[in-house]
């Protein structure tokens, strides 16, 4: 579908990006698309070249990386999956008339960076060529518009697929809702549509099958099964976020990134005794050096967020100052975005790529009678005893220690809560709610540190009453944690009990 039909917003180096939401179908030689309401859209004649790594390496992904022609101008697209959407971005293209073929076909820089973690260093080239006859209707109700209907039929002109032509009916969104979405898609069925292939072109172009989803685990798999099936579930995660975290528009996917990272860290930890120690321990070192990249720029992320909220309640004639450090916090980001993007683009991070994927495959057992149940017990009791030693004034280190601690019982516990059900079940959310508020309590802890920083590094009376009108809320919103943390932690000890006794 074409960017500017829905809901866009420019990013980084004038990509524009559209999250895509639609439903593909398929339809017979004599389909027709019945009456809808709304407006016929003008027909269209589409040249779509395809790139890829050799061994398809992209589309395999889900990835599309096209070059789209339609008389004299081009587009260059990227649809990455985004859960149950794709997230499409498009950059403008040279003039097909103006630029010499091979030229017209090198994909821009911007996007060959997006699709790295998949191309791995293989050239990205021209793997099928399509054209598409595109008809279709703008469907819109009282509201507007609703969803743009289109039929396609595809002409495979050159790539080694066996399937040469094919009709096929995409649904997109376009301000509707899901329910309009399943309401056109049984309209369009009623006139003869059926089933979607699933593939989307490409594949159908290369006559290549996707391979199947992951089979839940079955819950009484062996331990090093279930530990394999949860490295390749976070392996998948971190990859799956990678090109959002490049691109970096969207806060939400360098938090997941940095999330899987020190998820499999953990995991790793805790699986110790399982594992060869000669093999996890250098692999959990270079997850530690990721996770430190990562983490540089998301606490930045957050502690902008919560300055820019805290400045936002401070009276009037005290926002200037506010803005001032909030000015010097966004230079600091944007030096340690730099280096996480070099991070992201050296061999390092490729080799621990193929490291991860292959502990998912095969981690190196050293004991495989291990018992899950009794690794998720000992981080239970090693949480209990750090914070019976807390003390009744708890430093700062300390109670950071516990929230390490509580987030390995919460990832040992994950391993073994499809065997043991429901006790396990509700210490993993008691322990999750117990984890945020530990975590608001680093926040806070991060926030004052950095506001004495900044205000030392920026001059003039504005900035340092500012500055201590933040400190002094830091060290409130820290009272008030600690004023909660009994109770939480008697909420999560008696799950532990149960689930652990």
């Amino acid at each position: 579908m074409d960017m500017d039909a829905t809901d866009a917003s420019s990013t980084a180096g004038g990509i524009k990006a559209t999250l895509e939401r639609e439903l593909k179908l398929g339809a017979g030689p004599r389909f027709r698309l019945p009456d809808m309401p709304g407006q016929p859209l003008p027909p269209r004649s589409l040249t779509n070249i395809y790139l890829d790594t050799p061994d398809y390496r992209l589309a395999l992904s889900g990835v599309t990386l096209r070059r789209r022609v339609e008389g004299t101008k081009s587009w260059w697209h990227l649809k990455l999956p985004r859960g149950a959407a794709r997230l499409e971005l498009e950059l403008p293209g040279a003039a097909g008339r103006q630029t010499a073929r091979a030229q017209a076909n090198v994909p821009p820089a911007a996007m060959v960076d997006l699709v790295a973690v998949w191309a791995r260093g293989a050239p990205i080239a021209p793997v099928a060529t399509l054209r598409t006859r595109r008809q279709g209707v703008l469907v819109r109700d009282a509201r507007g518009p609703v969803a743009e209907v289109v039929l396609d039929a595809v002409h495979v002109v050159s790539g080694p697929g066996a399937v040469k032509r094919f009709r096929e009916i995409e649904v997109e969104l376009m301000g509707g809702s899901e329910a309009d979405l399943a309401h056109l898609a049984q309209l369009l069925r009623a006139a003869g549509a059926t089933d979607g292939d699933g593939r989307p072109k490409l594949l159908r172009a290369l006559d290549i099958e996707l391979a199947p989803l992951p089979n839940p685990m079955p819950p009484d798999a062996p331990a090093v099964e279930q530990l394999r099936g949860a490295l390749d579930g976070l392996v998948r995660q971190m990859i799956a976020h990678d090109p959002g975290t490049r691109l970096g528009e969207d806060p939400e996917a360098l938090h997941q990134m940095r999330v899987a990272c020190r998820r499999l860290r953990t995991l790793l930890r805790e699986a110790r005794p399982m594992l060869v120690v000669e093999w996890v321990e250098p692999l959990r070192e270079e997850i530690g050096w990721l996770g430190d990249e990562l983490g540089a720029v998301r606490d930045l992320d957050v502690l902008r967020q919560h300055l820019n909220e805290e400045i936002g309640a401070l009276d009037p004639t005290d926002v200037r100052g506010g803005a001032l450090l909030i000015r010097a916090l966004e230079l600091e980001r944007e030096g340690q975005r730099e280096r996480l993007l070099a991070a992201l683009r050296s061999e390092r991070y490729f080799r621990l790529l193929g490291a991860l994927e292959d502990a998912a495959r095969k981690p190196e057992i050293a004991d495989p009678e291990v018992v899950l149940e009794d690794l998720a017990r000992d981080a239970f009791r090693r949480l209990r005893k750090a914070v019976r030693g807390l003390g009744d004034e708890p430093s700062d280190e300390a109670l950071h220690e516990v929230r390490i601690k509580a987030k390995r019982a919460r990832y040992a516990a994950e391993l073994v809560a499809p065997a043991l059900g429901k006790p396990v079940a509700k210490f993993i959310e008691r322990a999750k709610e117990f984890q945020d508020v530990l975590g608001d309590y680093q926040d806070a802890v991060v926030a004052r540190e950095r506001i004495r920083a900044l205000s030392g590094r920026r001059r003039g009376a504005a900035s340092a009453f500012a500055a201590g009108r933040l400190l002094e809320r830091q060290v409130a919103r820290c009272a008030e944690i600690l004023r909660m943390f009994p109770k939480r932690w008697r909420r999560l000890e008696q799950k532990g009990m149960k689930a652990w006794h």
